[in-house]
């Protein structure tokens, strides 16, 4: 299996990168820059400057594109386009690192974890701009894709403890009533999903056992 980690230089996309790694799969770290990821193998390429033929070996690309300013916001819109439209009618998956303030909160799935009193306000603009690709992707019945929301509490510098419970479209907490996730256990479960591939054109969720 031939695995693109997009935005590879990120967070957790560098997370993304070591697990595959780790698993001694075949993974190639597509950055704009220098490569900062163990990957050895690189392409040197902005997002959005990326085409059909960069991708076409691929059975695997993970988007780890993340935008936190107020005017890149519409970027999680424009960006997940594009590399939908450049993988589409193709058999190669898209998965995608999502957001948690678009998971439902009651069965009739009206309402989300952002629409809550207590969501902070300084993050709902960016809960608000991923829900808004989410719903554009679910239009995408010509691309192969798979998005995992994280936990409410996506911790960055949080241990990898090797165990995770996958959930749905709904917010979902553990028997200890937490919905938190570390960045290397969420790559875990993300690399676990690119090599199954049992969730095609779904959302699904993951939190700490």
């Amino acid at each position: 299996m031939k695995i693109a980690v997009v935005c590879a230089n990120g967070k957790e996309g560098k997370l993304l990168v070591q697990e595959a790694v780790d698993r001694g799969l075949d993974v190639t770290a597509v950055v704009r820059g220098e490569n900062r990821s163990a990957a050895e193998k690189v392409l040197n390429k902005d997002l959005f400057q990326l085409t059909a033929e960069d991708l076409k070996e691929f059975d695997v690309v993970i988007d780890a594109f993340g935008a936190w300013t107020e005017d890149a916001l519409p970027q999680h819109s424009t960006s997940l386009k594009h590399l939908c439209d450049i993988l589409s009618g193709t058999k190669t998956r898209l998965l995608v690192v999502g957001g948690a303030g678009s998971l439902y909160v009651n069965p009739e799935h009206t309402a989300c974890v952002a629409d809550g009193p207590d969501f902070p306000d300084v993050f709902k603009p960016l809960a608000a701009a991923m829900a808004k690709a989410l719903s554009e992707l679910r239009k995408r019945s010509d691309v192969q894709w798979t998005y995992i929301s994280p936990a409410a509490d996506f911790q960055a510098e949080g241990e990898k403890t090797g165990s995770y419970i996958l959930g749905g479209e709904e917010f979902t907490v553990n028997s200890r009533g937490e919905s938190i996730i570390s960045y290397a256990d969420y790559a875990a479960a993300m690399i676990d999903e690119a090599l199954k591939g049992n969730h095609i054109q779904q959302r699904i969720s993951v939190v700490r056992a």
